[in-house]
């Protein structure tokens, strides 16, 4: 059974730096295209980040773009979400996502899901 451990959050200033990271177990890592999304108090879940298969391609928000870097190291069977220049606005709850299909910005895409770590960005 996949399980999805989400790790790395936790409070910085604004401008500042997080590496969140999303350890999969049960299953290589190679088998799932990969997602972030995270949720703000009183918002819907909004897509962040997504990586291929392969680590081919890879898309993003356009909020978090030049921002936010996802990638994948099937060595360690980690999906990481590096955070730059971090805004208030990136203050919420983030989400690790896997799909046995394509990459995919819904929601509704993704079959196993992380129990999510808190990103608070001071002002």
């Amino acid at each position: 059974q996949v399980q999805l451990v989400e790790s790395g959050g936790g409070l910085v200033q604004a401008g500042g730096s997080l590496r969140l990271s999303c350890a999969v177990a049960g299953r290589a890592l190679s088998n799932y295209a990969m997602a972030w999304f995270r949720q703000a108090p009183g918002k819907e879940r909004e897509f962040v980040a997504a990586i291929t298969r392969n680590g081919g391609r890879t898309a993003y928000v356009d909020s978090v773009k030049g921002r936010f870097t996802i990638s994948r190291d099937s060595a360690r069977n980690t999906v990481y979400l590096q955070m730059n220049s971090l805004k208030p606005e990136d203050t919420a709850v983030y989400y690790c996502a896997a799909t046995s299909g394509p990459m995919a910005v819904a929601t509704m895409a993704y079959d196993y899901w992380g129990q999510g770590t808190q990103v608070t960005v001071s002002s």
